[in-house]
């Protein structure tokens, strides 16, 4: 039987976020995580619950039997969390455990659980699901069903090209480990299409967890993997970072901070975790919503923090959807600290508060006239995407050209009854834009080790994002002050980061070459340093008359770094 998309309807017409509604992922549970109080020192065992300093837990014991339910570690024994690296540096992890059963009665048994004798809190987590919103304007007419071939989709993915269009992927890989060589990214979701054609080279597969067995789910999960890993090769895409090791971890069975604290035990330092979800926040009283409103990243909610803090203190990069819920991160209402948390928990949105360590990424407008459609001008802030001072960076949050289907439906790119032969046009949100982000940092940190350099540590790797890239720009209703910050540049942060491997100097005088020859050629920008001519190719306005004017001045002080005769950065002073 022919298996057809059905073509959407007008924007936002269908699908989650703030300018769509309709569609809900299904599957994503409630979670009921309890916090023991440090001096009961809880132990839960097959056998029910004692306490190592000798506390009555009798009450609690009971409770659990009369409810039939269990409570277990949420992030394994006290004893293996101590000899765990880094685990000094987060929140004490064995207070935390996760109550299983009764989960259609979570918010009732949360408050008859938190009144028991050794118990400092509880409280009930709402079901995260993927940070993706509604598309728009598809055309159903390009399916493929059944064709030998997949053809070379890569001119459509406007996000490797040099910035500022994308994040200059393409230089990347021609330079020694660019292409990821020797980084592995977890993506922390829910489900994936592990056997799609695109994705056979360096996918290791699921480490933790059960996958979701949901459509939607397998799209998101398999679209996400594509933008950073998508095989080399003359069919379909090409990831960011295509020579990394990709895995999946699944929450389902675990929990997010449990799959989290998982995921980062499998890596190394220098390696990523990628957390593909969000979940409803204090905005609308945690209600779960079609449209997204009000959806938050995950490390709001204190285990979840928690873990991500675990990660970071083993020196590995956790990069996280700032969330679709056209949020102000900066908001009064994230500082107030719900009933039910911990009273150490501290508002992680707030740069004042100690941070989790994770890159927040929001999602921008790609390029006007990306597939035919314009969602704003270049790197501004799409409407659904959260915000503030807590944002690291920003990817396209539309238009990304990936490996997957259109939601529970086939590709709208190509579809056809081959699950594994799909691909889409629109993937989107911020689920879209992290994953621009994980392949630009696992590209930067496969050139360092390459270099035999150390790697990015979660600080530095905050550091570059926000003191290299393309910056985001104003929008009508949506300034750049609503930061979501910068879009990777690869080029730009090298100078950044391996300043040994590109040349340097003051550049003594310049060409602008408004008409390049043959026409075939980007416009240039030459720059004569260090005895050498240097381009850089489609340089803005901006950048073009920073230059003429420090010539024009008769005295001009423009640094210059570059690689063979490329420039990799320039700065102008004075």
């Amino acid at each position: 039987m022919n298996e057809q998309a059905q073509p959407a309807q007008d924007p936002g017409a269908s699908g989650p976020g703030p300018d769509g509604a309709g569609f809900t992922y299904r599957g994503a549970e409630q979670e009921l995580i309890v916090v023991a109080r440090p001096e009961s020192r809880l132990r839960a065992r097959a056998e029910g619950v004692r306490s190592a300093a000798g506390a009555d837990v009798s009450a609690l014991n009971m409770f659990l039997g009369d409810e039939q339910l269990s409570l277990e570690p949420l992030f394994g024994s006290e004893e293996r969390l101590q000899q765990a690296p880094g685990a000094e540096s987060a929140p004490d992890l064995a207070l935390f455990y996760r109550v299983r059963g009764g989960e259609s009665r979570a918010q009732v048994l949360r408050a008859r659980i938190a009144a028991l004798p050794g118990i400092d809190t509880a409280y009930v987590k709402p079901g995260a699901v993927p940070a993706a919103v509604g598309q728009v304007g598809q055309d159903s007419g390009r399916l493929k069903e059944g064709a030998p071939v997949t053809p070379d989709f890569s001119g459509r993915q406007g996000y490797l090209r040099p910035a500022p269009e994308g994040v200059d992927a393409h230089w990347a890989w021609q330079r020694p480990g660019g292409s990821g060589q020797g980084v592995t990214v977890i993506d922390v979701e829910g489900g994936w299409q592990l056997g799609h054609e695109d994705l056979a080279a360096k996918l290791a597969g699921v480490v933790v967890g059960t996958p979701l067995t949901d459509l939607a789910w397998r799209n998101h999960g398999t679209a996400v993997i594509g933008v950073i890993g998508g095989d080399r090769g003359e069919r379909g895409v090409t990831g960011i970072a295509p020579d990394a090791v990709t895995a999946a971890a699944s929450f389902q069975g675990l929990g997010t901070a449990a799959a989290i604290h998982a995921a980062a035990d499998r890596l190394a330092p220098g390696d990523i975790v990628l957390i593909e979800l969000h979940r409803p926040g204090p905005r609308f009283d945690f209600a779960e919503r079609d449209d997204q409103r009000g959806y938050i990243a995950l490390e709001w909610w204190p285990d979840d923090y928690a873990a991500v803090r675990y990660a970071t203190a083993k020196g590995i990069l956790v990069v996280a959807a700032a969330g679709n819920g056209a949020e102000s991160l900066d908001d009064a209402v994230y500082e107030r600290r719900p009933d039910e948390f911990p009273e150490w928990w501290r508002n992680p949105f707030n740069p004042s508060n100690e941070s989790s360590g994770a890159v927040l990424v929001g999602a921008g407008a790609p390029p006007p006239g990306t597939h035919g459609r314009d969602h704003g001008p270049d790197r501004s802030r799409l409407a659904f995407s959260n915000y503030g001072s807590r944002v690291d960076a920003q990817g396209w949050g539309r238009e990304v050209t990936t490996t997957g289907g259109f939601w529970d439906r086939p590709g709208d790119l190509q579809g056809g009854p081959e699950e594994i032969a799909w691909y889409t046009d629109t993937f989107s949100g911020t689920s879209s834009a992290s994953p621009v982000v994980v392949g630009a940092l696992a590209a930067l940190q496969g050139m360092l080790k390459t270099a035999g350099q150390q790697p990015m540590s979660p600080q530095l790797a905050r550091t570059v994002l926000r003191s290299t890239g393309s910056p985001q720009q104003d929008a009508p209703g949506r300034p750049a002050s609503q930061r979501i910050g910068n879009r990777p540049d690869i080029r730009a942060a090298v100078a950044h980061l391996l300043p040994h491997a590109v040349g340097s100097g003051r550049a003594e005088r310049y060409w602008d070459e408004l008409l390049p020859y043959p026409r075939e050629l980007p416009p240039r920008l030459r720059l004569f340093v260090a005895g050498g001519w240097r381009n850089l190719n489609h340089p803005s306005p901006e950048i073009r008359q920073a230059v003429h004017t420090a010539f024009a001045g008769g005295r001009p002080d423009v640094r210059v770094w570059f690689s063979d005769d490329e420039i990799v950065g320039l700065v102008v002073t004075g």
